[in-house]
């Protein structure tokens, strides 16, 4: 079976992380749209340059062009074996898409995992968030609390502050939580509790992929 997979969950629930254990497991790509559109800018492809006027007016870049990266994408050799879909489909527009993009394909979503964490507990991960700007290591103050760094050193990504993150939940619970709807219909929803240790969240999506 191709492991062609989504892995859902609210900004902050751990996707990355998750997306690099399965990865290197599967030896499967990560596929998400904001490093499509990086490196389709890079390229100078038709759709690259479409995309970068949007960017360049501060627009979100529209559907029409996420998909055709996304289709393009898919057609790659190191997709045959399957790909994880990070930060995308973000509406059901976008999932109804990607399943007509597959079908061409001849492929189809297989599993849709979906990390499950309490909005608080979201923006006490993100909100705790702190960079060195000397070495650019990344700390938590709470879960993993810098030893000898200097505090004057350690900055807070102005989009990790509590109205931010709040707003990005918002955004997330509004437009994005009905796909997993869409994807539950289709019986393809596994649920994590997201709130796990990293290692037993692993050892849990391992075990629905087999």
């Amino acid at each position: 079976m191709e492991m062609n997979i989504v892995l859902f969950g609210a900004p902050g629930a751990g996707k990355g992380t998750q997306a690099k254990f399965i990865m290197d497991q599967y030896e499967i790509p990560q596929i998400s749209t904001g490093d499509i559109l990086r490196q389709a800018i890079a390229n100078k492809t038709t759709l690259g340059l479409e995309a970068k006027k949007f960017m360049d007016e501060g627009k979100l870049v529209p559907d029409s062009v996420v998909n055709g990266l996304v289709a393009e994408r898919l057609e790659q050799a190191d997709c045959k074996k399957g790909f994880i879909m990070d930060g995308f489909p973000r509406t059901v527009v976008q999932a109804e898409e990607l399943d007509k993009i597959l079908e061409k394909l001849n492929r189809k979503i297989e599993k849709v995992i979906a990390l499950n964490v309490k909005d608080e507990d979201i923006v006490e991960r993100i909100t705790g968030r702190r960079t060195s700007k000397k070495t650019g290591k990344i700390y938590h103050m709470t879960f993993n609390p810098p030893v000898d760094e200097d505090p004057a050193d350690l900055v807070q990504r102005a989009d990790d502050t509590k109205e931010v993150v709040e707003k990005r939940l918002s955004t997330y619970h509004e437009q994005t939580a009905p796909v997993l709807d869409y994807y539950k219909a289709q019986n393809k929803v596994s649920e994590i509790d997201g709130s796990q240790q990293m290692e037993e969240i692993t050892k849990q999506i391992f075990s629905i992929l087999g």
